[in-house]
């Protein structure tokens, strides 16, 4: 609603439910955090993405801190990449993240929301060294604009 109030045209989810766009699968997942639009006023519940493209399953995180739940993500279907926040303070921290990654049983993590605020200083490549010792799983550090193909 708040998009659409801004001019821009969007489709509205809500957690568990999904929508079938013409490239792919949408479904919205619970995240735990903290919700504000701009302007300071609530901004609904939080929420993570299960995006299916073709073959490929994304799970995008958002905000959120670590939840046992993830594990139910990872076991419909497996997770080709999971980008995780692991800034701590505001999210997931470092530690939970490889935790989460245990949980979803990704074969690719991308690691986010970092490094933006003082209070969320972390090594993303300290980060992604501790998930490539995972069998099974690598890491890939993106800078900003920098693109990845699955």
């Amino acid at each position: 609603m708040h998009c659409e109030g801004q001019g821009i045209q969007a489709h509205g989810l809500h957690i568990g439910g999904g929508y079938k766009f013409p490239f792919g699968l949408v479904k919205m997942t619970i995240a735990h955090h903290g919700s504000c639009l701009p302007d300071g006023s609530y901004g609904g519940n939080p929420g993570g993405f299960l995006i299916d493209l073709e073959e490929k399953r994304i799970y995008f995180a958002g905000d959120t801190g670590l939840f046992y739940d993830m594990k139910l993500l990872g076991e419909e279907k497996a997770i080709d990449a999971a980008l995780l926040p692991i800034g701590g303070n505001y999210t997931m921290d470092p530690h939970d993240a490889l935790r989460a990654v245990q949980l979803l049983g990704p074969k690719l993590v991308v690691p986010m929301h970092y490094n933006t605020f003082d209070v969320i200083q972390q090594d993303p490549h300290a980060f992604a060294a501790r998930v490539a010792e995972m069998p099974g799983v690598d890491a890939v550090v993106l800078v900003p604009g920098e693109s990845l193909v699955l």
